[in-house]
């Protein structure tokens, strides 16, 4: 039984991988050949690898832990949280603005934590959105299809424009009142959150391309020397990317065609994402088009409704039924459901309209 358990584990807490593993062997048995990987494709493992390290730095300084502390006192908590998880996934990742806030939140002796932490889901994939280091699906379009800041965030600037209008009107509403007093202990900063502060800089530089990729590997230099515990980052997911890299390359070969209406990929992006997530559904489409804006759009928007439409929701999720103060799981599901599609359909109405 405990062998048992402990597969059961593995594999709900690694199913994409095991999922994009089972696509590679399936797809190149297939074909009868391994698929060819492009050095853009490589760049952006690395990208994202050196951003995993640089953001756990940063969690194991302390510094993340620190700022986010100060949201909870005075007043106006909820605004603070919608704002500041708008703001944190722009630039370490939504995943990462997830892994800080909703733990912080429901340490909170405040009203409607499950509220909370629903809106910090949908503030974390729309202000991940609007950067090319947001999230991993915006780093992949930006880097494949050789984009330029500019041309990216002004086309996926409404999406997150609108959405963090209506998550700050909608924070405004949540009522949180304290229940009483908490003391937290003061959260030591260690003098790594400088190195890794500039480190996060420098990443952002190369993501920018304003330095070349080699760049990255100082950062690698000072880990392996100063703080290796800062290499323990979610290897599965890196590797997910390399097998669904392979996966795309394959299925471009077996499929033999492109996709060039933007309706079309907006559709089947966004519809892929309710059931792949949107980083894997990313990664099939940019091999089959060279419409981006759609594909930018239709990832992001796809990030919302269902658990697995992106990462995030999956992170948010999980940190709040496995605390151990959260007793509703039906009632929370439900609305994370419901409020997670109310989103789904307002973002594919604004793509027709905007």
């Amino acid at each position: 039984m405990k062998t048992k358990h402990t597969w059961t584990d593995f594999i709900l807490k690694e199913w994409l991988l095991l999922a994009a593993a089972t696509g590679f062997v399936l797809t190149s048995g297939w074909l009868k050949q391994l698929p060819s990987y492009s050095t853009q494709e490589y760049e952006v493992l690395f990208i994202l690898f050196s951003l995993f390290v640089v953001v756990k730095g940063l969690e194991r300084s302390g510094l993340i832990t620190r700022l986010s502390r100060s949201i909870e006192k005075g007043k106006a908590v909820s605004l603070k949280l919608v704002v500041a998880t708008l703001l944190l996934s722009m630039l370490i990742t939504n995943d990462a603005a997830l892994i800080v806030l909703v733990p912080l939140t429901l340490m909170l002796n405040v009203k409607h934590k499950d509220i909370l932490v629903i809106l910090e889901a949908l503030a974390a994939n729309t202000g991940s959105a609007l950067t090319p280091f947001g999230n991993p699906q915006n780093l992949f379009i930006y880097w494949y299809y050789n984009l330029t800041a500019g041309e990216f965030i002004s086309t996926i600037a409404p999406f997150t424009i609108a959405f963090s209008v209506l998550l700050i009107l909608s924070s405004l509403f949540i009522k949180t009142k304290r229940l009483s007093e908490t003391a937290h202990a003061t959260e030591k900063i260690d003098r790594s959150a400088w190195i890794y502060g500039i480190s996060l800089l420098l990443v952002l530089l190369v993501v920018l391309r304003v330095l070349p990729v080699y760049t990255v590997v100082i950062v690698f230099v000072y880990v392996l020397i100063f703080d290796r515990k800062s290499l323990k980052v979610d290897y599965s997911l890196l590797l997910s990317f390399f097998f669904f890299f392979g996966v795309a390359e394959n299925l471009k070969t077996l499929l033999g065609t492109q996709f060039e209406h933007p309706g079309h990929i907006f559709l089947f992006s966004v519809a892929s994402s309710q059931v792949m997530s949107n980083v894997p559904a990313a990664l099939l489409f940019a091999k089959l088009t060279v419409q981006w804006k759609a594909l930018l759009w239709g990832t992001n928007v796809g990030g919302f409704g269902s658990l697995i439409g992106s990462f995030a929701n999956l992170i948010a999720y999980k940190l709040y039924i496995n605390h151990n103060k959260t007793n509703n799981v039906v009632s929370f599901t439900t609305k994370f459901l419901v409020l997670g599609y109310l989103a789904f359909f307002i973002g594919i109405g604004l793509y027709y309209f905007s």
